[in-house]
């Protein structure tokens, strides 16, 4: 706990649902721990202190970093999780600048990020960074097909980035949970050309996504990995808590006809 105490993380998008509970799990392990939202807000919790960050740009991350370096003179853990999810839609149904849009943030908010905090880290000899993917970084979802390919990109990243950090006591995990409760289905984006060739399946498939939802676990359980993560001498690269290990091991062991006959069977998808 001593050694805990003295170590810095930074938890980005920590004003709700995983984030916040991250935020708070890492405070109650010792850890100084700084919270980032778009504005950052007036209150938080003992021991978070909340600070404001744009991850789509470079000077607002820029600025973050060089505010907690000046605050407490290093980072040992950073957590990214800030991004947003988008309401059930086909792939078609989102112009290419809506699809630039949701990378910015979910993949490249992380690669700023990164590319903020890895120097600091490979100074110090030693650091942690651990994404927040999705279970959707490993599976298919039908109508949210940018959304897990922005996922994907992260598992891919952060693979090869613990290796290229390795050496110099850095490590890199990615935690991928799948169905989490959370206001994180308030905001979902919606499709900026939607068809009417799909509005019915979309509205199905939402219904079933909301259903699933209202009985998965808490943000905590993710925030239970990641504090155990952080701890950990020899830190895994994929954590998957809950049902997502279970999709995991489907994915990997299961044939192919198998597991796409039961995502369609999950959605509740014909044919």
């Amino acid at each position: 706990m001593h050694q805990a105490a003295q170590r810095v993380a930074v938890v980005t998008g920590a004003s709700s649902g995983i984030g916040q509970a991250t935020a708070q799990q890492l405070a109650q392990a010792g850890y100084r721990v700084f919270g980032t939202s778009r504005r950052a807000a007036t209150h938080a919790a003992p021991g978070i202190e909340m600070l404001a960050l744009d991850v789509t740009s470079d000077a607002s991350v820029a600025a973050l970093v060089d505010d907690v370096l000046q605050r407490a003179g290093r980072i040992d853990l950073l957590v990214n999780n800030a991004g947003f999810g988008v309401a059930p839609a086909a792939a078609e149904e989102s112009s290419l600048a809506q699809a630039q849009a949701i990378f910015d943030t979910n993949f490249f908010g992380i690669v700023r990020m990164t590319r903020a905090v890895a120097p600091h880290m490979r100074l110090q000899g030693s650091g942690h960074i651990i994404n927040i993917g999705s279970v959707l970084g490993f599976l298919p979802m039908p109508y949210m097909a940018l959304y897990s390919a922005s996922k994907h990109a992260v598992a891919g990243y952060s693979e090869a980035l613990d290796h290229e950090l390795r050496t110099m006591g850095v490590r890199v995990s990615v935690v991928e949970p799948a169905y989490i409760n959370t206001p994180f289905d308030a905001n979902l984006m919606a499709p900026d050309a939607p068809l009417p060739a799909y509005r019915a399946i979309c509205e199905k498939v939402g219904q079933r996504v909301k259903q699933v939802l209202a009985g998965a676990d808490g943000p905590e359980v993710v925030a239970a990995i990641v504090v155990r993560a952080a701890a950990a001498p020899a830190p895994k690269l994929h954590y998957t808590p809950g049902l997502a290990r279970r999709m995991q091991w489907l994915r990997r062991f299961a044939p192919a006809r198998m597991l796409d006959a039961g995502v369609r069977k999950d959605l509740r998808l014909e044919g």
